[in-house]
């Protein structure tokens, strides 16, 4: 039995670092599999297909040369289809963009203020739909 992670009840701010907590997709989400196939490129969509839920590869960090077990699946989206110039459009809704970028950049911590940034939508809205009692695609704010 895993233990469940308890966050802090402090109101995020703007300067709030958030990421997406892939331990809640997988607590809350029996979906979150086919969610992660259909932001793929049609190419890896197809080699997906008959994908088995945890297959993990080896992967080696390209800055330490360190040997690390991780998500096939999950590391395919983010180093190769997240790169796709169509991965991530104007078009795409509040929640999937924020979603995507985290994908993108490799989930790299950030605050509603970055997210702004590089989505050219407003930081209190990022904010207020984040900080907000629903969880969405398992963008919370960073533990600490």
């Amino acid at each position: 039995m895993t233990a469940k992670k308890t966050f802090s009840l402090v109101k995020p701010t703007l300067d709030t670092p958030f990421h997406v907590d892939f331990d809640w997709w997988q607590n809350n989400e029996r979906n979150w599999r086919i969610h992660l196939r259909s932001v793929m490129c049609a190419e890896h969509q197809e080699t997906f297909v008959a994908w088995q839920g945890d297959d993990m590869i080896d992967w080696i960090d390209p800055e330490t040369a360190e040997v690390k077990v991780v998500d096939g699946m999950l590391h395919t989206l983010m180093s190769h289809c997240a790169l796709a110039p169509e991965f991530l459009t104007a078009r795409t809704s509040l929640v999937e963009s924020v979603f995507r970028v985290f994908l993108v950049n490799g989930n790299r911590p950030m605050t509603s203020r970055e997210l702004a940034q590089e989505l050219a939508r407003p930081e209190m809205t990022i904010l207020k739909t984040l900080a907000g009692v629903r969880v969405y695609r398992g963008i919370r704010p960073c533990s600490e």
